[in-house]
């Protein structure tokens, strides 16, 4: 029996988890499910739930649970070994205070550098930092999103890209990469709710290295449903896809739009359930 929670995809037995802990009945229903779809807004305790009582979920969402956050993804991708912008992390306020007299930054000064809340998507989170009264507007953020239970942050080394990231979305057993580039040079950032537009085209031996560094991390880690963001350094001759971010939701527009993406997903579920071995 396959069991879904995901709203767009129909299985034998469907549930909703949506604004609920999930209860006993969905643990009944995990507990009888031979394969269990969940959907991408899945919270811990729905996800930890199907781990413990189904061998086999969709989509796999292990290193999301145990690395949150944009200081948990840096953590991992430490521990996986990639290259990535030189962080420094501070799990609080308190940390920052106990560390910063023995900072030097020096694979970040001199300004500018990118100042990033833990949490936070589309952009809305990161910021440059040029000068002191930037950086000290910015600590005064943290403390608030601290105060209101949102505590952590990094500091980040700016990487001139030539004002774009490469998108790699991996949906099941299939990857998508495009750029996405910031033509209006007064703003920072890369996102499409800033501006930025999209370019599946240029560099194509660029947008293949980034598939393959997010093929290979795919495999250590297990990910089968996000988006990755990579930089390529400005003024290197051959640049290496430097590891940004990992996005578990992450938009639609570059795969062509919600109907396109709810497309893939459901022919990637299913190639997935297809795969499944026919006994536990």
């Amino acid at each position: 029996m396959i069991l879904s929670f995901h709203p767009c995809f129909e299985a034998d037995l469907n549930r909703l988890c949506a604004g609920r802990q999930p209860d006993r009945y969905d643990r009944k229903a995990i507990q009888a499910a031979h394969a269990v779809i969940l959907p991408q807004g899945c919270n811990y305790a729905l996800y930890s739930l199907a781990r413990t009582h189904c061998k086999h979920i969709f989509p796999n969402w292990d290193a999301r649970f145990e690395y949150p956050g944009k200081i948990g993804q840096i953590r991992l991708f430490r521990k996986i070994g990639v290259v990535h912008p030189q962080s420094y992390l501070f799990k609080d306020i308190r940390s920052y205070h106990l560390c910063k007299g023995n900072l030097k930054f020096q694979e970040i000064e001199p300004y500018p550098f990118v100042f990033k809340l833990n949490l936070g998507g589309e952009g809305a989170a990161v910021f440059m930092i040029g000068s002191d009264a930037v950086f000290k507007e910015k600590i005064q953020l943290a403390i608030k999103q601290e105060q209101n239970g949102w505590p952590g942050f990094l500091i980040q080394k700016y990487i001139p890209s030539r004002s774009r990231s490469l998108r790699v979305c991996v949906i099941g057993g299939r990857y998508f990469a495009y750029w996405r580039i910031q033509k209006n040079k007064k703003q920072f950032g890369t996102s499409l709710a800033q501006g930025a537009m999209i370019d599946a085209d240029s560099d194509p031996q660029l947008r293949d290295a980034g598939v393959k560094a997010t093929q290979a991390f795919c495999r250590l880690t297990g990910i089968d449903l996000a988006g990755f963001d990579f930089l390529f350094a400005a003024q290197e001759e051959n640049p290496q896809p430097l590891f940004l971010e990992i996005n578990y939701f992450f938009g639609r527009k570059g795969l062509g739009g919600s109907q396109a993406f709810y497309a893939i997903l459901e022919e990637e579920i299913q190639a997935w359930i297809n795969r499944l071995p026919t006994t536990t």
